[in-house]
């Protein structure tokens, strides 16, 4: 069954609001095993409405609307559909009940536009809201289906949940099951990454699984998808296919699902009852706060320390002077020996460092902007890399704070 999602919002337009309702309905929905077809945001304007819902209507099975079903003036979704489904609004006095109670119930006060959002069109089936006072309404209309959902994600999460997805799955019946596994990678751009595992791909799409690359700053996920006729032959075929990608690039991948580079390093630290401090330069805190964003993380992390000026790598970090004056404070002799003695000095196993010109400015003829030197040390022995990254500072920060806590990564599973 083919699936459409429209988001009503001059906010999602402009920029001011991210559409995280369209990206959350199309990931349970695919899951659920249907075909995600059309996607469109639209404004708030009754023409602009009525003209997505008949092209929806000509080419979809399932519509799906957020947004416009507040108690303001410009949330004209209600009175939009009313008008395009042909029918009136009528007072549900279950839904007014509902309205005042979850207002009696936060001692807030409750205005005649509140309680009008009891006011439904008369042939929708009504979907209650437990998180709010805008209900979802159900429409069928020359045999297609159309959902309209608040746009507040955890109301229009709430009503899929506790709704929307049990109709959906009912009118769905029997049939093919959608199975996806995701696998998270760093260290490789897109193309380059699609060129070494080139035949694996061509070996997956001759058995009908589908890859999508889905690039990031400093990632690159591999979504692998297969419908099949049950689950368990589906995940089977999927985790056959992922071991085998595992041969071509086992530094690359660092976990699956909605892991992250942070909590896969926590795991490892845990598990190998290892602890961890760190001394960031360029990186100014950001590893320390992905790390310390873990839940449990007091039992790895010892602490860090900020050295974002040349003095402070001395005085804090006991850099040799000499070191900054010779190679400069991006260079890996300042880096090794920032990780070495914040280790020592939070009594860690393991200390990571970084280094480096972040820009926009900065940057000479020998060390542009991007240059970046990481470091990971322990009692035994001293590592570093030079990362050559481009001109944007959010990005060369992010990098350069994945590419360190991956460089731990892949030494604590070395050990």
């Amino acid at each position: 069954m083919k699936c459409e999602i429209i988001s009503v919002g001059d906010e999602l337009l402009i920029g001011q609001t991210i559409n995280t309702n369209a990206s959350w309905l199309g990931e349970q929905l695919n899951n659920l095993g249907f075909t995600m077809a059309h996607g469109l945001v639209i404004s708030d304007q009754k023409l602009d409405i009525i003209n997505a819902l008949s092209v929806a209507e000509k080419r979809s099975d399932i519509v799906i609307i957020t947004g416009g079903l507040g108690p303001t003036n410009d949330d004209i979704t209600k009175h939009t559909l009313t008008e395009y489904f042909n029918t009136t609004l009528e007072l549900d006095k279950a839904i007014e009940q509902n309205i005042i109670d979850y207002f009696n119930n936060r001692n807030l006060p409750i205005l005649q536009t509140n309680k009008d959002q009891a006011l439904l069109p008369k042939s929708c089936q009504v979907l209650p809201n437990s998180r709010g006072s805008a209900s979802g309404m159900w429409f069928e209309k020359s045999g297609v289906i159309f959902v309209s959902l608040p746009g507040v994600p955890y109301e229009m999460k709430g009503i899929m949940n506790d709704h929307v997805f049990t109709k959906l799955l009912d009118l769905k019946g029997e049939g093919s099951v959608v199975v996806n596994r995701t696998v998270r990678t760093h260290g490789m751009g897109e193309s380059f990454l699609a060129e070494v595992v080139k035949s694996w791909e061509n070996d997956l799409l001759k058995d009908d699984l589908k890859l999508a690359y889905l690039p990031s700053p400093g990632i690159v996920k591999l979504r692998l998808s297969i419908i099949g006729k049950d689950k368990t032959s589906s995940e089977a075929k999927l985790d056959y296919y992922i071991s085998e990608l595992n041969k071509l690039i086992p530094d690359q991948i660092y976990g699956y699902g909605n892991a992250t580079m942070e909590g896969e390093v926590g795991k490892l630290l845990i598990a190998k009852n290892q602890t961890l401090s760190t001394a960031e330069s360029c990186t100014g805190g950001n590893v320390s706060k992905m790390l310390t964003s873990i839940s449990g993380s007091s039992s790895f992390f010892n602490g860090g320390i900020i050295s974002y000026s040349n003095q402070s790598k001395s005085v804090l970090l006991d850099v040799y002077e000499k070191y900054i004056d010779i190679n400069g404070a991006v260079s890996k002799q300042v880096v090794e020996q920032m990780a070495a003695n914040v280790r020592l000095k939070f009594n860690s196993d393991f200390g990571i460092s970084t280094s480096g010109i972040a820009g926009p400015n900065g940057g000479t003829d020998e060390k542009p902007v991007g240059t970046v030197w990481i470091a990971v040390a322990n009692k035994d022995k001293v590592i570093s890399k030079k990362l050559n990254l481009g001109y944007n500072r959010e990005r060369n920060i992010h990098v350069s704070s994945l590419s360190v806590l991956n460089l731990l990564r892949l030494e604590l599973l070395k050990n």
